[in-house]
């Protein structure tokens, strides 16, 4: 009857989709270096979308667009045309970050200009480093992390966020600090806080276009409690149709592990 009940469950697992993906979680303490969980292929590069707003939130604060947590306050304009009823008003720099809020991204990087955003992403070593964009289409500037040029890997992430805690990354300590300070934080049990940012797009199909029946997903970040900080990663590509949105999936279930693989 056991053996019974638990094929059921994973037929459910199947169907539900939580098998059919390809997921890399990669855990490690800071200071030590000390991985806590290295699961699945953390190697392969991948487009970073939202997650990406962290490395342009260094780069808007060091070069002055961005003042505070809550200025510039941009008006949402109709020729942003954004999908997300929650992004149609005027946005400051912490909900950007929090909501992901693709149009806000766009107009700092307009206002940045093309030779200062590359100059960034090779500055931070970015994965890749290629901002050329969608091929043909020279959009690089606006579009080069949304499911295009711009790739990353788990570990490379990792890479990054322990340049960030550490405040070694070229640009200055306030930028640094700033960024720090609208990271979106999740609590969790034993003193212990999240800091964290998702990111979701569409995996790339045969001839490169993206393939909207196959989702991935983000969440990168750290869990903080007095000195130790845990770094994680976790990035999903889902191999069927999903309803559910792939990077919420992958910040909640890595939110739910996270307390066992970091208990004193």
């Amino acid at each position: 009857m056991h053996a019974v009940r638990l094929a059921l469950l994973f037929g459910i697992l199947l169907v539900s989709g939580q098998v059919l993906a390809d997921t890399c979680t990669l855990v490690t303490e800071l200071e030590t270096g000390r991985i806590l969980k290295r699961e699945g292929d953390c190697e392969r590069r991948n487009s970073p979308a939202s997650t990406f707003k962290v490395p342009l939130s260094l780069m808007g604060y060091d070069a002055g667009i961005l003042k505070t947590e809550d200025e510039p306050a941009w008006p949402y304009k109709p020729e942003y045309k954004a999908w997300n009823e929650a992004w149609r008003k005027t946005i400051t720099p912490r909900p950007w970050l929090r909501d992901s809020v693709v149009w806000y991204s766009q107009a700092l990087t307009r206002e940045m200009g093309m030779e200062r955003f590359r100059r960034y992403v090779d500055a931070f070593q970015y994965g890749n480093r290629d901002v050329s964009g969608d091929k043909g289409k020279a959009n690089g500037l606006t579009h080069a992390w949304l499911s295009s040029s711009l790739q990353i890997s788990p570990v490379e992430q990792i890479g990054f966020l322990r340049k960030l805690l550490k405040r070694e990354l070229p640009v200055s300590r306030r930028a640094h600090d700033m960024t720090l300070a609208i990271m979106p934080t999740f609590p969790l049990p034993d003193g212990w806080i999240a800091y964290g940012k998702t990111g979701s797009g569409f995996q790339p199909s045969a001839n490169g276009s993206p393939d909207r029946e196959r989702q991935f997903g983000w969440f990168v970040g750290w869990a903080q409690k007095g000195e130790r900080r845990i770094l994680f990663a976790r990035l999903i590509r889902d191999e069927r149709k999903e309803t559910s949105v792939a990077s919420f999936r992958a910040r909640d279930s890595l939110l739910a592990e996270l307390p066992a693989l970091i208990a004193d």
